[in-house]
């Protein structure tokens, strides 16, 4: 008699009624004559138990694995991540009478771009696995990213232990790493965790200490992760802080370190796994070779496409002016495209070898250091003047370090700029001013040694003015002058020096923005001004710009002098026609097609249904993604990946049902983070709109406000920013209008909603239905 296979059932043992229903319905089907029967093993969550190390050859061994999510233990989580690397189906349930940790759920992001049974009973469920349970598991393609090898997990919020991690990547040659950021997508989706490992040669994975805010979010996703690598047989290095409390699949391969410089150590340890695995034979193809399985449209976040995406970029006229200097400032919401102009830019103007490129990234944490060190103890007259002379000289300081940088070979040969290198070389390096690490190690000890010399010296005096020559002794180790002009004769041998500024806004205060910031963002684009105007006068040229979200830019700058004066390019996309370009260069380029000759219809109708609800389905998803390319990216990837997992040639109704319900709640998330950034006191009022009505009556809008405890001062404001995120449009008769309607001129809808009177409604965004649970 041929023995039966045996599936693998994991279920977590924090609440023992849970516990014992599963084990009784698993006991019930296994009485049933089946072709598969099912090995139950409970995971407790007290430490201490012995490592559960079989369970892995177990996996190897069955046709599925059955595993319960209700709560979330981490090694159950590792297992189910282990068992799709291993190309094992994973069928997820969960008890819907029990609330568990569906919330945590629900952030993570995971498990509902996977999909799960919910069941009703104990009954239910024994009735689910005594059913045919398709063993057809995800596939995914083995092709590895040789420009990018690294992927990176990051915390939701970077401390200097990951920013030690990540300065010794780059160290390491890994400048172009790919990553989940929380900050820029608040849910890993599993599709795209799944294609990242699998193209990886390496993955990075810090875990946080339980007590720090959102680690169990986090943690989830690393375990994740590490069960993706695991099951791919992918070099995986585990960080975990002090007294780390591992959990137990992977308690032997977590590396505690104690001090930071430990964490020098075990990346440079895990660095030559990344090589040998790269060395390997890779494997070619992918499972399955349908067109819509093959193609690959590229990651939603630029960072992580930095060596693909010259391949597919859309050229804008922003592009254009930003490429001819004509911009200080590059600004637009989040997810609209600033960081690919940002890495198209500055990999344009790198291909001419003699022009001087830095792309500086500030880290936000960074910046609230020296605020909250310095600048709040500061007058208003001083706390400029400080600002620009701190910007002005890590301007001058970084131009030198990226000169120094480029010539450090080439000088020893080239006499032409021997004596100049020799003579920058000595002066820089003269202050005792280290140039080990990245930029954000650099700021980290410029601004560290401000805040020294500044208490030092004046104590926490509030409202403190500064003479111009104690913020020259408080800022500048060198002599500011003599290092300008040490730069401005070596610049004679060069062409152009480009000072592109990113992610000043990342990391701000989740408390809200205020007046510093508005300082800090005000003066870098003065000392930015600044040094331009200096170099320009001895003949060089130099463009400093700026890249920030124009939602922030406009809330710190509407109120100043300066507001407008600036000369900007502003990223904001309104005609539906040039996201669906944007979307057909992916498409073709992923498809290796040639880009001038392929339409996008021929090209779409071969990839998805061609109409949901009577309407086009590119203008559909384009309109769900509030006219930003990142979403609409995402929203394709969700629908993709779910046709996919059900092995269709194309993307069909449910697909897009299903990826429009998961976008949703990524969109809910990220908006509720944005808004609370900007706004603190509105933090969770998205929430509030769950259940309520599509269009609703400005006295029904402000009851809900109020609902949300918004303060009556406040609810023009707070209505002001909904329509300004286009989480509102407004409705009047038939016509209806969001932000991007009308060219992103709020004042435009305010006005009509004021026209329109008793007759006005306040519309919600269709995009954000699903996760409203508002019906159509």
């Amino acid at each position: 008699m041929t023995n039966k296979q045996q599936a693998f059932v994991a279920y977590p043992a924090r609440d023992p009624a849970l516990a014992d229903g599963i084990m009784s319905a698993v006991r019930k089907a296994n009485a049933k004559p089946l072709p598969v029967s099912f090995e139950p093993w409970p995971f407790n969550d007290i430490a201490g138990n012995p490592l559960v190390s079989p369970i892995l050859e177990k996996i190897d061994d069955a046709p599925f694995l059955v595993a319960d999510i209700t709560y979330l233990n981490l090694n159950v989580v590792y297992e189910i991540g282990f068992a799709i690397g291993r190309s094992k189906r994973a069928f997820i349930v969960r008890h819907k009478g029990t609330s568990g940790d569906l919330g945590i759920a629900k952030a993570v992001g995971i498990f509902d771009t996977l999909g799960y049974h919910e069941y009703d009973s104990f009954d239910d469920l024994q009735h689910r696995l005594e059913a045919h349970i398709e063993e057809t598991h995800l596939s995914f393609s083995k092709t590895l990213d040789r420009k990018s090898p690294i992927y990176l997990i990051e915390p939701p919020k970077r401390g200097d232990d990951v920013g030690v991690m990540v300065s010794r990547i780059k160290k390491a040659g890994y400048g172009r790493y790919r990553s989940f950021t929380p900050e820029e997508d608040t849910r890993l989706s599993a599709t795209d965790a799944i294609r990242q490992v699998a193209a990886s040669s390496g993955v990075f994975i810090p875990f946080q200490h339980f007590s720090e805010l959102g680690s169990n979010v986090h943690n989830i996703r690393c375990m994740f992760v590490a069960g993706l690598c695991d099951g791919m047989g992918k070099p995986k290095l585990l960080l975990g802080p002090p007294d780390f409390d591992a959990p137990l699949d992977v308690r032997d391969d977590v590396q505690q370190w104690q001090q930071l410089s430990d964490i020098h150590d075990l990346v440079a340890d895990f660095c030559p796994r990344i090589v040998e695995y790269a060395g390997q034979v890779e494997p070619s193809g992918i499972d399955r070779t349908t067109l819509l399985q093959s193609l690959s449209i590229g990651d939603p976040r630029a960072e992580n496409e930095m060596n693909t995406l010259d391949r597919y970029y859309l050229k804008i006229d922003q592009f254009d002016r930003a490429m001819n200097g004509e911009v200080n400032l590059v600004v637009g919401r989040k997810g609209s495209g600033k960081t690919a102009l940002f890495i198209r830019l500055r990999d344009k103007i790198r291909s001419d070898r003699r022009n001087i490129v830095l792309d500086l990234k500030p880290e936000g944490y960074q910046l609230i250091r020296m605020k909250e060190d310095i600048l709040e103890f500061l007058s208003e007259g001083a706390r400029q003047h400080l600002i620009v002379a701190f910007w002005e000289y890590l301007i001058y300081l970084e131009i030198a370090y990226k000169l120094l940088e480029k010539d450090q070979k080439s000088h020893r040969y080239n006499q032409e700029i021997h004596e100049a290198y020799q003579e920058l070389s000595g002066v820089y390096n003269a202050a005792n001013f280290s140039p080990e690490g990245d930029f954000s190690e650099r700021l980290s000890t410029l601004s560290e040694r401000l805040a020294k010399r500044y208490h030092e010296k004046y104590g926490k005096k509030d409202a403190h003015r500064l003479t111009a020559s104690e913020v020259t002794e408080l800022v500048y180790s060198h002599d500011i002058r003599q290092l300008r002009d040490l730069i401005s004769n070596y610049l004679h041998r060069k062409e152009a020096v480009w000072v592109l500024f990113d992610n000043l806004d990342k990391g701000w205060s989740t408390q809200g923005v205020d007046v510093i910031d508005a300082t800090v963002l005000r003066c870098l684009v003065d000392a930015g001004r600044k040094v331009e105007r200096e170099m320009r006068k001895a003949g060089h040229v130099v463009h400093c710009i700026v890249f920030v979200r124009n939602d922030v830019y406009d809330h710190l700058m509407r109120n100043t002098p300066d507001f407008g004066k600036e000369m900007r390019a502003t990223l904001d996309w309104s005609d539906p026609d040039m996201l669906r370009e944007m979307l057909r260069l992916r498409l073709v380029s992923g498809m290796h097609a040639d880009l001038n000759t392929v339409d996008f219809s021929s090209i779409w109708h071969e990839l998805c249904v061609s109409h949901i609800d009577g309407e086009d389905t590119s203008s559909y998803l384009i309109r769900r993604s509030l006219m930003r390319p990142r979403n609409l990216l995402k929203i394709f990837n969700h629908c993709r990946g779910f046709a996919t997992n059900f092995n269709r040639q194309m993307i069909e109704d449910v697909d897009i049902e299903k990826g429009l319900k998961a976008y949703s709640s990524d969109l809910l998330q990220e908006l509720d983070a944005e808004l609370t950034q900007v706004f603190p006191s509105a933090q969770d009022l998205l929430y509030h709109f769950m259940d309520c009505k599509s269009a609703l009556s400005l006295a029904e809008l402000k009851a809900l406000f109020a609902s949300a405890n918004i303060d009556l001062a406040d609810h023009e404001k707070v209505l002001s920013f909904l329509l300004y995120y286009a989480v509102l449009g407004i409705q009047i008769g038939e016509n209806e209008y969001f932000i991007f309607d009308v060219n992103y001129d709020l004042k435009v809808l305010q006005i009509r909603a004021e026209r329109g009177k008793s007759n006005t409604r306040y519309i919600i965004n269709p995009a954000f239905w699903p996760a409203f649970s508002i019906a159509a």
